[in-house]
């Protein structure tokens, strides 16, 4: 299986465009997060109704799946925590999106949703308890943040990843978990692209 993942496009057009152009040589192409990007001058809207075109065209080319990040949230829950609510249209065009799972030639993929406090993050556990007890040979995690204390959330300032994915990485054992988040973790110290 050959798979594109990438993350924090950050609604750069140039970026989506060329993603359109190379995402038919993949068998699956993974979008770990920010798509869109809260200090854009284009307001959030208009971008959530570009990136959906985007997505539908991608889907008519490869299987896609879509995981929220901190950028993306469009709604407030009744917790009142940040969702990616407009996700759930991308899921009617044929993506998988938050909160979903694929099943793709023995690999399963589990797709987080963005966490934004207790009540999302709980969500993100039960998504993996479940998709802990299902038959798989390898098992794939779609987080937008990498894990605490990994390369991979290195930054000049230190590590900023997500410390409970760590612990439900220990949890689990997952093969592989695909993020993004830290854009410049491989050019500073001892930062990375791959832990």
């Amino acid at each position: 299986m050959k798979i594109l993942h990438v993350a924090d496009l950050h609604y750069s057009l140039k970026q989506y465009d060329w993603l359109l152009k190379v995402a038919g040589k993949y068998d699956l192409v993974v979008l770990a997060g920010d798509l869109l990007d809260i200090v854009s001058a284009v307001n959030q809207p208009t971008q959530i109704i570009v990136v959906q075109k985007y997505l539908k065209r991608l889907v008519a080319q490869t299987k896609l799946i879509v995981s929220s990040g901190n950028h993306d949230g469009n709604a407030r829950t009744a917790a009142d925590e940040s969702t990616a609510a407009w996700l759930q249209q991308a899921r009617t065009s044929g993506a998988y999106v938050d909160g979903e799972s694929l099943e793709l030639d023995g690999t399963l993929f589990t797709i987080c949703r963005w966490w934004d406090g207790p009540e999302s993050m709980a969500l993100v556990n039960e998504h993996l308890e479940a998709d802990a007890t299902k038959d798989k040979q390898r098992w794939i995690w779609v987080h937008h943040a990498p894990p605490q204390d990994s390369p991979t959330a290195y930054t000049r300032k230190g590590y900023f990843g997500d410390e409970n994915l760590r612990e439900m990485i220990l949890k689990h054992q997952p093969d592989f978990v695909l993020a993004g988040h830290i854009h410049q973790a491989p050019f500073y110290g001892d930062g990375s692209w791959i832990d």
